[in-house]
């Protein structure tokens, strides 16, 4: 067995763009995470359960949205919500992470872990109009 997958979070400076997360997971960790094959990995990309972008031509998924062996519970709903929108996977992750001081944690992504989950998804949904 490896170490612990918390510490297999890979900081986000040398990967991060402006509104990047600071750390992330690659496609294995996930797994490893989750307990699950990468196989359902890729599955739960596919189907909008999960949020992946390529950073230095690896597809990495930002660590905060895999909370301990499970996905944030809300975060499927606002990714699919965003997607109807018009959102592409880039476009969501800046969604997510762009600061807002109106929420806990100052940004969407930080608020989903929290009581202001359903402000999210409601914001989310908003993008529609």
């Amino acid at each position: 067995m490896t170490e612990p997958v918390p510490d297999q979070a890979v900081p986000g400076p040398e990967l991060a763009g402006p509104t990047d997360p600071a750390g992330w997971l690659t496609l294995p960790d996930v797994a490893e995470r989750l307990d699950v094959s990468i196989s359902k990995v890729h599955q739960m990309i596919r189907d909008r359960e999960l949020l992946a972008v390529r950073r230095d031509g690896v597809r990495r998924i930002p660590a905060d949205l895999v909370a301990n062996e499970t996905v944030l519970k809300h975060l499927p709903g606002v990714l699919n919500l965003l997607s109807d929108n018009g959102y592409d996977d880039e476009a969501a992750l800046r969604w997510l992470y762009e600061p807002d001081d109106t929420l806990p944690g100052a940004t969407a992504a930080a608020a989903l872990s929290g009581d202001q989950a359903r402000e999210v998804k409601r914001r989310a949904q908003a993008q529609a109009f």
